[in-house]
């Protein structure tokens, strides 16, 4: 998973940050995927400071698909650095209910067939 941020870092709560997510295989998308949101959702690491709320803009890249699919997010909660379990900072990154995402959300869920359901461990909730 690679992550891109804009050049100059806006201040919080200006323009959205643009992030770049690229999931090469299944096992990644699993551990980043948030099915506890409604909408879907992903993890992103990061080590900027975000607010619950903001927006960010994902375009995301999804196994075996050359497709870029843009999301116009926003940050579900965070996990802050040094946070207990070794756990990777970043924020959680809920889609928006429209239904260009929604059909995003079934093909991320499709790709992870019953993995999806599993009891393995993941980067989110």
């Amino acid at each position: 998973m690679s992550e891109t941020e804009p050049r100059a870092a806006a201040p919080t709560g200006t323009r959205p940050s643009v992030i770049q997510l690229v999931f090469r295989e299944k096992g990644a998308l699993y551990a980043a995927y948030i099915p506890l949101f409604s909408e879907g959702g992903l993890f992103v690491p990061s080590t900027r400071e975000y607010q619950l709320g903001d927006d960010i803009y994902l375009l995301l890249s999804l196994p075996g698909d050359p497709q870029r699919y843009p999301v116009a997010g926003k940050v579900g909660w965070i996990t802050p650095a040094n946070t207990p379990g070794g756990r990777t900072q970043g924020v959680g990154v809920r889609f928006p209910s429209d239904e260009k995402t929604r059909l995003l959300k079934l093909k991320i869920e499709e790709l992870l067939g019953t993995s999806i359901s599993s009891s393995k461990p993941t980067q989110t909730i």
